[in-house]
């Protein structure tokens, strides 16, 4: 993933190489869209509304704390929400239900991070309808579903699409895939109910017409106690190891200096499968909550979460309160 947002990031040679392989794939996708729209592969409804959170850029844009967020606001409002997922990175065959203490191998990394932070159901499949059904079926009691990356799931019917954009990235160098890493064309945007463009620490937002969303620290807490919370502000000084394996982790580290962290970076590639020979059990370590829940059962005493939250705008809010189907 590190060397294909390098490759994303820029029009080159290897590009120019790809493009043909762009061409088909984007072929492929506006006729499976077009096939959605004509009607000539159909939809289903599965009886409660369904919001989308999606992108149409390969790689992380901020769509999981956007996920977690909503599901929050959701229930504070007095909603009953599910979440579906591909669960990508994990194992898991057909419809599985994440529980709290299920392995990110299975289920993914991200479903089970959601269900942790919102205490949701969340059911993972490559199905999305099959996976919104199962969730129905084993808690009839859910009123709303929010699907997680599910944009381009043209078969399960939506109510409301909103699609996260990455601030520092945008759409890389334009490009479909492989040569870029556009999934739909930027004209694709204008079919969504909201664009909402995330801004991680040290970002500078784009001339987009969109919704703005920030990233920002909340509190760290260590993998082997996870109740002792603390600002990050408060974390013991001297030098740390910042390691992540998220799609963005220029944005982490940005958000550890913005904070006065000292530390040493360490990206891995998205969606890491965290061994012990990774990081140093003796050592002093920062990491994202979606890394911590690949390290629970191996964490060293000094291994911290740090997390990460997304804060939209009034305005933005406001809109979803309004728009969000009873």
């Amino acid at each position: 993933m590190l060397f294909s947002r390098r490759l994303w990031a820029r029009t080159g040679a290897l590009t120019l190489l790809l493009l043909p392989f762009s061409a088909l794939f984007a072929a492929v996708a506006a006729l499976r869209r077009l096939a959605y729209r004509r009607r000539w592969l159909a939809t289903v409804r599965i009886g409660v509304p369904v919001i989308i959170v999606g992108n149409i850029t390969a790689g992380g844009s901020g769509k999981t704390p956007m996920t977690i967020w909503l599901v929050n606001r959701l229930r504070a409002r007095g909603y009953r929400p599910g979440v579906v997922s591909r669960g990508y990175g994990g194992e898991a065959r057909g419809c599985v239900e994440v529980s709290a203490s299920g392995s990110p191998a299975e289920v993914g990394d991200e479903p089970l991070l959601i269900h942790l932070k919102t205490g949701a159901p969340v059911v993972v499949g490559r199905d999305r309808v099959a996976a919104a059904r199962t969730l129905l079926a084993r808690h009839p009691g859910i009123d709303l579903i929010v699907a997680d990356d599910g944009l381009q799931h043209y078969r399960l019917a939506r109510d409301v699409e909103l699609v996260v954009v990455d601030a520092a990235a945008g759409f890389g160098n334009g490009w479909p895939l492989p040569a870029g890493p556009l999934r739909e064309p930027r004209s694709r945007l204008r079919a969504a109910d909201a664009l909402i463009q995330v801004v991680r620490p040290g970002a500078r937002p784009r001339e987009l017409a969109a919704w703005r969303a920030d990233f920002v620290a909340g509190q760290a807490w260590p993998l082997r106690t996870p109740d002792a919370r603390r600002p990050l502000q408060a974390l013991p000084h001297g030098d740390w190891l910042a390691a992540t394996g998220i799609g963005r982790p220029e944005g982490f580290f940005d958000l550890l200096a913005l904070h006065g962290v000292r530390f040493t970076p360490r990206a891995f590639p998205d969606h890491h499968p965290f061994t012990p020979a990774d990081l140093p059990t003796d050592g002093r370590v920062l990491m994202t909550e979606k890394d911590a829940v690949k390290c629970r059962d191996f964490a060293g005493a000094d291994w911290w979460a740090v997390e990460l939250e997304a804060a939209p705008e009034p305005a933005l809010v406001d809109w979803l309160d309004a728009r969000i189907p009873r």
